[in-house]
């Protein structure tokens, strides 16, 4: 089994805020993934050496700024009514609305969906902004958001 319902996640309130209602056609594309589905993601996209953002070291992609392209700031946006991302993520993921997206929060905790729903729905994926790195399948994109407000866009290597 690949997914697990949403409502076994720890957070799965973040789906449900009142101040930030979701459609039920998205709730039913956000899928959390089964512990050992998700290790495969993070290890195979993300590091084989640290199990969260917090612990990013030499030899881990994110770690080094080479790969990351420019930074912006995403929580006057999250805050305000506004419901896009901010545009700078928006113009670095030129992705098509279908494309496959991995959430990836920790190595045990790696949310898909669909670039739309995530545009749709990515101010409560940011309830969950301790370092997480989005991906698209088969793109060399990624976006990282930190709890200081602030995402850097950039670029995966090639290799992974």
């Amino acid at each position: 089994m690949n997914y697990l319902p949403l409502e076994s996640l720890k957070n799965a309130w973040i789906f449900k805020h009142k101040s930030l209602p979701i459609a039920e056609n998205d709730l039913a594309k956000i899928k959390p993934m089964s512990i050992e589905r998700a290790n495969i993601v993070w290890d195979t996209f993300i590091s084989r050496q640290v199990d969260h953002p917090d612990f990013f070291k030499k030899g881990d992609w994110p770690s080094d700024n080479n790969n990351w392209l420019e930074q912006g700031k995403w929580e006057g946006i999250w805050d305000s009514n506004d419901q896009a991302l901010p545009q700078l993520i928006e113009s670095h993921l030129d992705w098509d609305q279908n494309t496959v997206v991995y959430y990836c929060s920790s190595r045990d905790n790696v949310i898909e969906t669909s670039w739309l729903t995530f545009q749709r729905c990515w101010k409560n994926f940011l309830f969950m902004d301790d370092g997480p790195i989005l991906l698209g399948k088969k793109r060399q994109q990624a976006v990282q958001f930190t709890s200081n407000g602030y995402f850097k866009v950039g670029q995966k290597p090639n290799n992974i």
